[in-house]
């Protein structure tokens, strides 16, 4: 039986031998792309096409045609592919966009014939080029999923996307052009599209509300302009990798905005290096053999990656991505069966035969018994992955290190001080609707690219309008404390130094045990003078640096100068705060990750309200987080609203306590 795809949905197969069927209703080149566990190009050598037919495992057509058929033995795939894709491309002579021809059916089937899965494009407007499908490794298996993301500059334009530069994405089309320079019945083919040169990476000195080094989400549909998701707000995230087939990413520039959209979730780390002469470490295999017509049995650290810690980032990343991908199937299967019912029973309330006899209530009958049978099959593969999804995480959560581990995890009572930073720190948990239990670490890449926001305010929040505004403060604070107490903790002992501006004292009992600890740089800043001192000298550091880093002399710093990283702590903003003081903060905001002077900030934008919208880059630049239950983020690929639920030490538990103290104790050891 052949499983029918929608955008977005993934199957498993079954076969590692199978065959591609292209049915375009109009001639197409048909072209395949090979890419690594991100999703990006090694170069042009990775693109199957009718000047360069082959790839290991596949060989792809070389004429234009409505229909093609090519296979593919996943077997001899290379171990450092881990997608493969299946492209369409319009030739010039036809129909000038996919909009304007029959949609096309592209299917896998097994070597005797029988379809697995099929896909049909539909949604598809002024696109010349389109990513169909793609088989990708999951857990030592290969799936393929409905993909049908369309590119209206053609076949340059999804190159570029896939990661390579616009000078080799526009020599590779152009070769692709010549290789079919005169069709099958000689009429001369034009140059395809050429990919426009892509935007220039975001200095580090952007203007204030532009996300620092974040690419622009891609949308999973059709079309080159992604859509960004309408209701929750934008926030950055897990993974190493890059949502398929561009640049992960959350961030619109008004991120921090939630009234101009949600944050999305981002994976990206654009400085991780790697080391060019270690091979990776191999993951690890399951510790019981597949057995077919089985699910692969789930292992820790079944992700590619150069060390352990990596792996189980990378596959954190890969379960966000197959569950925001499984509900979207879910849901627009769903969405189907309704509006076909929808019609099917306009339909039969039109036709003048059914408004006599019972022959009106049958056709109604099957329409609705149609649309359960629907939701039942789309529900039935949704199940199947979610348990699939939950075993993997109930081998993965126990497995993950301290930065990436919930404080209810054991590994926090053996944890020491750690020589060196860990590649990204989680701060709470995400979860969609349709499985509330499945919960998908939030990690963000450090060090830190964006300040954070704890938003202790009421507006904006269901969960936080029914909670006490005293309890939401503390909440929100205990929060900030718990965040600071990890970053120490999975830092080597002189990383960083901790600043608080507490001016009201209001904050004195969350900040108690880092005050007692004696890890902070210096007691809260108090009052509108203490507040001035701490931005002045963390304002000096950043021009201090600046200055030494464009100077090549980044080691001739004044000996006063603290060349740890710095966090500051901002608890009651704008309270004690001058238009001076207001300024300081924009700039250390926008400036201070640069140069390691990192701002993580307890506020309610209510409350700074008076100074209008002088501060919306502030908030924007912030990635906004509630101490409470909310759905204000979003993923780069579908755009769903994730639930945030933030991570704090369980209850009674000393957790908390006895990580500041080995941090204290390490600190007085390390001192002459």
């Amino acid at each position: 039986m052949t499983a029918e795809l929608v955008r977005g949905q993934n199957h498993p197969l079954s076969r590692t031998r199978v065959e591609i069927r292209v049915s375009a209703g109009t001639p197409v080149l048909a072209l395949a792309s090979a890419c690594d566990d991100a999703g990006r190009l090694a170069g042009p050598e990775s693109v199957a096409h009718p000047g360069a037919r082959s790839l290991p495992g596949l060989q792809v057509p070389q004429a234009v045609a409505g229909e093609h058929r090519f296979a593919v033995d996943l077997d001899a795939v290379a171990p450092a592919v881990h997608r493969l894709g299946v492209l369409l491309v319009l030739p010039p002579g036809g129909p000038a966009r996919f909009g304007a021809a029959p949609a096309s059916y592209v299917a896998v089937a097994d070597p005797e014939g029988a379809e697995l899965a099929g896909y049909t494009l539909t949604g598809l407007e002024s696109e010349t080029a389109v990513v169909a499908l793609e088989l990708y490794r999951r857990q030592g298996a290969w799936k393929v999923r409905a993909v049908g993301q369309g590119y209206a500059d053609g076949l340059g334009a999804l190159l570029s996307d896939a990661g390579l530069g616009a000078p080799a994405a526009m020599a590779l089309a152009a070769a692709v052009v010549d290789a079919v320079a005169v069709a099958p019945d000689g009429a001369a083919l034009a140059a395809l599209p050429a990919a426009p040169l892509p935007a220039a990476p975001l200095p580090a000195d952007a203007a204030p509300g532009a996300p620092l080094g974040l690419p622009q989400p891609q949308s999973a549909g059709a079309g080159t302009t992604p859509a960004a998701p309408e209701q929750p707000e934008p926030v950055a995230v897990p993974v190493s990798g890059v949502p398929y087939p561009g640049p992960p990413g959350p961030a619109p520039a008004d991120s921090g905005d939630s009234d101009e959209g949600p944050p999305t979730l981002s994976y990206v780390h654009p400085r991780r290096r790697r080391s060019t002469t270690e091979p990776p470490e191999p993951a690890p295999r399951a510790a019981e053999p597949e057995q077919p017509g089985r699910p692969p049995v789930p292992v820790a650290g079944d992700a590619s990656g150069w060390s352990m810690e990596e792996r189980l980032y990378n596959q954190v990343w890969g379960m966000f991505e197959d569950l925001a991908r499984t509900v979207a199937a879910y849901r627009s299967a769903c969405d189907f069966a309704e509006s076909r019912m929808d019609r099917e029973l306009d339909e039969a309330l039109s036709d003048p035969r059914h408004r006599l006899g019972d022959s009106g209530n049958a056709a109604r009958d099957e329409a609705r018994a149609r649309h359960d049978e629907l939701v039942a099959q789309a529900k039935a593969v949704l199940d199947r992955d979610l348990a699939q999804l939950i075993a993997e995480s109930e081998v993965v959560e126990p497995a993950l290190p301290a930065a990436y581990a919930r404080w209810a995890n054991p590994v926090w009572h053996g944890h020491g001080v750690p020589e060196e930073a860990p590649m990204a720190l989680r701060l709470g948990d995400l979860h969609l609707p349709e499985r509330p239990d499945l919960r998908i670490p939030m990690l963000v890449r450090v060090p830190l690219e964006r300040g954070l926001w704890i938003d202790n305010g009421r507006t904006g929040s269901e969960a936080a309008m029914t909670m006490d505004t005293d309890r939401l403060r503390r909440a929100a604070m205990d929060m900030a404390v718990a965040h600071a107490v990890r970053l120490l903790a999975v830092h080597p002992g002189d990383r960083f130094s901790v600043h608080v501006i507490d001016a009201a004292g209001a904050g004195a009992a969350s900040l108690a045990p880092l005050v007692e600890a004696g890890v902070l740089a210096g007691p809260p800043a108090a009052g509108a003078a203490g507040v001035t001192r701490t931005l002045e000298e963390l304002t000096r550091r950043v021009d201090l640096v600046q200055m030494a880093v464009r100077a090549g002399a980044p080691e001739d710093l004044p000996a006063d100068v603290d060349t740890a990283d710095q966090l500051l702590i901002v608890h009651d903003f704008p309270h004690g705060f001058d238009d001076r003081a207001v300024t300081r903060l924009r700039y250390l905001a926008d400036e201070g990750p640069a140069v390691g002077v990192h701002l993580l900030m307890v506020a309610d934008r209510d409350e700074a309200s008076a100074y209008g919208p002088l501060l919306d880059p502030l908030w924007r630049s912030l990635m906004r987080l509630s101490p409470v239950p909310d759905n204000h983020l979003a993923d780069p690929w579908v755009g769903h609203a994730w639930t945030f639920e933030p991570d704090l030490p369980p209850r009674g538990s000393r957790v908390l306590e006895q990580t500041l103290e080995r941090i204290a104790a390490t600190r007085r050891n390390a001192r002459p």
